[in-house]
């Protein structure tokens, strides 16, 4: 038996007035969803623990099976895990997003976020614009790595984990109130701005009617994570196939491989094509019995309010990979079992995470099952099938006579 999850991050909505009442999920073409979904078990997971922060660090871990009450030290530490930065046990990592800021109020802490990824600038770009915090910001201490697109990290020696607000909940919002209280982190911040607002990247990409990278937003602090081998607590030998670090430092710290997917990049127009063929070759050429495919667009494009990027972008995802790979796996005979799900919502409306559960699908090859005509928000809770413990999902994935159908 082969296993396979499609993480579709952030894909799960709210019903919305410009579709008629309907999710993006629900407005999206699915043909091959739906076609898995009536032979399917489909139903609702918990994937954020009570209590904890709505994130794609929390989300993902549960659904790779660590407990993220126990397992979860913060999320810019798995991103260092991913880059290969060095941390001691006293260390603490940061987030640093290349975000926007509105330019036309004369203090930092009047300004507001536009744009927290920066219109998904390239790595290369943001690699210029990192070297230019490091000359201008460095001190002893502090090292600014380099990470993918938007996303790079500072690290603190012998640091001390702080409460700090991710860009992406607060767009549009005056910035004073959320900045740290750390004074070297918001000097860092403040710096950041006058160092980047005329940097030649940020020229060129005005003059081509692109968001600037004009300041450093610092987040998601945490300490140096302790994950135990997957294969070790699985039995089986796994992959992970995504463009974010994070789950490239998931995959990292639980011993699993990362597989490399060029043109996959964490946006709208990544290459869904290429993850869906290196999963294959995974489980069918390359000894893999589990494998992880993540595809970050549908988070992205609901960071960024747009209802009809979030359909295009779910409609990639079941043309060019959930469809391709179901076939390409049952053309290949071998017997698989297919885990379809979003790791939290990223509705429209509000532009940022929420904690609500979210539906899966879980298809057997092997076997049919009464499923539903489509897999969706709404089928997912008219199932009467919830699963509190998120965590628990990959054991229902791999081993269903553990517990059974919920």
């Amino acid at each position: 038996m082969k296993y396979i999850v499609i993480l579709c991050d952030g894909m799960a909505d709210e019903p919305l007035e410009e579709l008629d009442g309907r999710t993006p999920l629900e407005a999206a073409r699915t043909v091959n969803m739906d076609r898995l979904a009536a032979d399917s078990e489909i139903g609702m997971v918990r994937t954020v623990p009570e209590g904890m922060a709505p994130g794609s660090d929390t989300a993902n871990l549960s659904v790779i099976g660590y407990d993220p009450r126990k397992y979860y030290s913060g999320r810019s530490p798995l991103e260092a895990l991913s880059i290969g930065a060095e941390m001691g046990e006293k260390d603490v990592s940061f987030r640093c997003n290349l975000v926007t800021l509105s330019e036309e109020e004369d203090r930092y802490e009047d300004r507001v976020i536009l744009d927290h990824s920066s219109g998904e600038i390239p790595t290369e770009e943001a690699a210029a614009l990192v070297e230019a915090l490091r000359e201008g910001l460095g001190r002893e201490g502090y090292t600014f790595y380099v990470g993918t697109s938007y996303r790079h990290l500072l690290i603190q020696k012998d640091g001390k984990v702080t409460d700090l607000t991710p860009p992406h909940d607060i767009l549009t919002k005056r910035i004073g109130e959320y900045l740290p209280e750390d004074p070297v982190l918001r000097e860092m911040m403040v710096r950041s701005y006058e160092i980047l607002k005329d940097h030649s990247v940020n020229v060129k990409r005005r003059a081509e009617g692109k968001n600037p990278a004009n300041s450093a937003w610092f987040w998601g602090a945490g300490t140096r994570p302790a994950l135990p081998s997957f294969e070790e607590k699985t039995g089986v030998k796994g992959a992970m196939i995504s463009a974010v670090d994070l789950l490239k430092g998931i995959a990292a710290g639980s011993g699993m491989h990362n597989i490399i997917v060029e043109g996959a990049n964490g946006g709208l127009h990544t290459n869904y094509a290429g993850k869906a063929r290196a999963a294959v070759k995974a489980l069918t050429e390359d000894g893999y019995d589990f494998v992880y495919v993540h595809i970050e667009a549908p988070d992205e494009m609901g960071h960024q309010g747009s209802a009809e990027d979030k359909i295009k972008a779910i409609e990639y995802i079941d043309d060019q990979v959930i469809g391709p790979v179901a076939d390409a796996l049952r053309g290949s005979g071998v017997d698989f079992r297919m885990l379809i799900l979003p790791d939290h919502p990223t509705p429209v409306r509000v532009r940022t995470h929420t904690s609500d559960p979210v539906p899966y699908l879980l298809y057997d090859s092997t076997k049919a099952q009464e499923g539903c005509s489509v897999y969706s928000e709404k089928t997912g809770r008219e199932s009467g099938k919830m699963l509190e413990e998120g965590y628990r999902l990959i054991d229902h994935l791999l081993n269903l006579d553990l517990w059974g159908r919920l």
